[in-house]
């Protein structure tokens, strides 16, 4: 692999800061490969080693290493005030429902979650290894659709199914076998990508053109496949905010209707009546919407319970378990974040999401002046922020990477990009 040069900087008293190893940002790479891909899956000798968890101690370790060198970071809003949730998560634990569920099964699916908001921040100190990380992720959500899409075309598998009515089931896509998520994940990740597509292959040459619209319209058919209505929901958001940053709109207009034309010439008609749901109440389906917002409801009424400081952390199967009869996972973040962590937890996570939004609006202004990457950068975070914000209605999220991993690249970002400011007006 190529040898990456570190990243000179100086910190407020004007000491030289240099950035961290080539070997530590190797590392991450790695991790994010085995994570997202679920290597220990495919392999089952790897995954005797636990090779996430080795990785995690290893890039743990050489960053504590290395801590002179990423001090300077920590002064970041969004550090803090998610230091400050951290703080407030270890002084609350006595006073939750479940402590013990807290310490033996979730502590640890937390930690694996909020790693890319520490690992992004701190390794990623250099453009060059920025855009190799993000290549790296991107090509792995998009594998990660392409996968199950390829196997439903060639053997027809679908991975998972939705009950109908009347003992009826309807087949959805969900993640390839090896890949453990399920259809509104698959939609999640489909939905997570294509903003990242749209901004950084569609402004090049005709290859990259032809690369994304291929690429895109996959993604699509994918997504009709899962049919997952909050993943479509998100994909309005993200279209919304195409459509407005466009210099174009009338063609995009027309480009938005012959797709929609061809996305209800390949449904069937169960898939056609899923997605007709969100807007009728006169669909087959239209029960099973009213069903999740019902359900909606019935976490904040959990919550409301338990309203200071909630069940404890990654415990709403077992709050629904012992409430309702049922253990099932939240069906929106912020219902989750009531059940999980009280009115108090929910105070300190809403500040972080704030200092996200507050980081990526004085990045964005920043840009302006900065090369095209950070301009499309700033604008595929601040899309894919407001997609985060609405999808979360219809998904957990608080032991899930997202949040962490968008904040993360937002502060890695906005540090490089003002130091290469500083360089050229110092030159």
């Amino acid at each position: 692999m190529e040898k990456l040069s570190a990243t000179s900087l100086t910190d407020r008293y004007g000491r030289k800061i240099v950035g961290v190893s080539t070997f530590t940002f190797f590392m991450f790479l790695m991790y994010q490969l085995f994570l997202f891909l679920n290597i220990p899956a495919r392999f089952s000798g790897i995954g005797v080693l636990r090779p996430t968890v080795l990785l995690f101690l290893i890039i743990s370790l050489l960053l504590v290493a290395q801590r002179d060198k990423i001090a300077h970071k920590f002064d970041q809003p969004i550090f803090k005030t998610f230091s400050a949730f951290l703080i407030m998560l270890v002084l609350t634990l006595p006073f939750v429902s479940y402590p013990g569920s807290v310490i033996k099964m979730n502590l640890q699916i937390f930690i694996k979650a909020i790693v890319f908001l520490y690992f992004c921040a701190l390794i990623l100190d250099s453009e060059k290894r920025l855009k190799i990380s993000l290549f790296v992720f991107v090509a792995c959500q998009v594998f990660r659709v392409l996968e199950p899409l390829f196997l439903n075309i060639t053997t027809g598998y679908w991975g998972s199914s939705t009950y109908m009515g009347g003992g009826e089931f309807a087949n959805r896509l969900s993640g390839a076998p090896e890949d453990v998520i399920n259809p509104n994940e698959l939609g999640f990740v489909i939905v997570t990508a294509i903003p990242f597509l749209h901004y950084f292959l569609l402004p090049r040459g005709w290859i990259s053109k032809l690369l994304y619209f291929g690429l895109l319209a996959l993604l699509l058919y994918a997504l009709i496949l899962t049919m997952s209505r909050g993943a479509f929901l998100a994909l309005i958001v993200v279209g919304w905010f195409v459509f407005k940053d466009s210099k174009r709109k009338i063609l995009l207009i027309c480009f938005g209707v012959v797709g929609v034309m061809a996305a209800l010439s390949v449904m069937n008609d169960t898939q056609r009546e899923r997605y007709l749901s969100l807007f009728s109440s006169d669909t087959k389906q239209s029960a099973s919407a009213e069903g999740r917002i019902n359900g909606i409801i019935k976490e904040f009424e959990l919550g409301l319970k338990r309203p200071i400081f909630g069940f404890g952390l990654g415990t709403t199967p077992e709050a629904k378990y012992h409430n309702f009869g049922r253990k099932q996972a939240s069906h929106t973040m912020y219902g989750e974040l009531l059940i999980e962590v009280g009115i108090v937890g929910m105070y300190f996570f809403i500040r972080f999401i704030i200092a996200i939004r507050r980081q990526l609006t004085a990045a964005m202004v920043s840009a302006e002046n900065c090369s095209d990457f950070y301009k499309s950068l700033f604008k595929i975070c601040n899309v894919i922020f407001w997609m985060f914000a609405v999808y979360s209605i219809n998904y957990w999220g608080l032991s899930q990477y997202y949040w962490y991993n968008l904040a993360g690249i937002v502060i890695a970002a906005s540090l490089l990009m003002n130091m290469n400011k500083t360089k050229e007006s110092n030159a």
